[in-house]
């Protein structure tokens, strides 16, 4: 394993690590317990400054950009669900990390899941935030999601992310509301009151599914209450990470 030091701001570093056989790019801050923040699949590591600056006096945070996205190897145009939970897998055993706490955005929680889902030793926690998997997208949502992909291709603009596949039509959403009886570690969802993506009673559904999940509400509309509500999510955020600790 290696790592190299590329840039320091407000304690947050930035390094490079080899993951199943790429390189990766990730941010790293703070002391404590390990905390491993998946952004989502319009973004990158740089969407958890806030949330490391906020919380590295009581945890060690690490914010990857995933394969594809970001300062990371882009080795193909499309990925699978799978090739994202391994490649979450193979970054925590590289860094030696203990049952970190994972929290994840939007498609980044639905990889979460997947982790917790399949390999649940590997968690202590799960942070799901705006996630995908929980029900389709709404009618308003698609529309607006197709039209920025009919714009840039009016524009000529490539794509900066990869596309993420289904292996089959079952799988468009990611869906796994069957499974989320079988998840059995500390779960909190974060939401906003209004998300034009992915509504609000689809969360309030996986709490009642999950045994003793957790749902925090935010306020206003949007998809991303960790930038939109930063101070209400990483107060919530860092109580429930201080939750049973020793």
């Amino acid at each position: 394993m290696t790592e190299e030091t590329e840039d320091r701001q407000a304690g947050i570093e930035g390094l490079k690590l080899k993951v199943n056989g790429h390189q990766v790019h990730y941010l790293k801050a703070g002391s404590g317990p390990p905390v491993v923040l998946i952004h989502g699949g319009a973004s990158d590591s740089r969407d958890w400054l806030g949330t490391m600056t906020a919380l590295s006096h009581r945890y060690s945070l690490y914010a990857p950009d995933l394969i594809g996205f970001g300062q990371s190897d882009r080795s193909k145009d499309s990925y699978y669900l799978s090739d994202f939970s391994e490649f979450i897998l193979g970054f925590v055993e590289a860094l030696g990390l203990e049952q970190p706490v994972l929290v994840g955005h939007s498609f980044g929680g639905r990889i979460c899941l997947e982790v917790a889902l399949g390999r649940p030793e590997k968690a202590r926690k799960l942070v799901l935030v705006d996630t995908v998997g929980f029900g389709k997208v709404s009618r308003f949502g698609t529309i607006v999601l197709t039209a920025f992909r009919v714009i840039r291709k009016l524009l000529r603009r490539q794509q900066p992310y990869p596309r993420i596949l289904a292996k089959d039509e079952d799988e468009t959403h990611w869906l796994c509301i069957n499974e989320l009886p079988g998840l059995r570690m500390p779960t909190l969802l974060m939401w906003k009151r209004h998300d034009i993506y992915l509504p609000l009673s689809i969360a309030r559904r996986a709490k009642k599914l999950i045994p003793g999940a957790q749902l925090a509400v935010l306020p206003g509309y949007g998809h991303a209450p960790h930038g939109q509500n930063s101070d209400a999510f990483n107060r919530r955020l860092l109580d429930f990470l201080d939750q049973d600790q020793v």
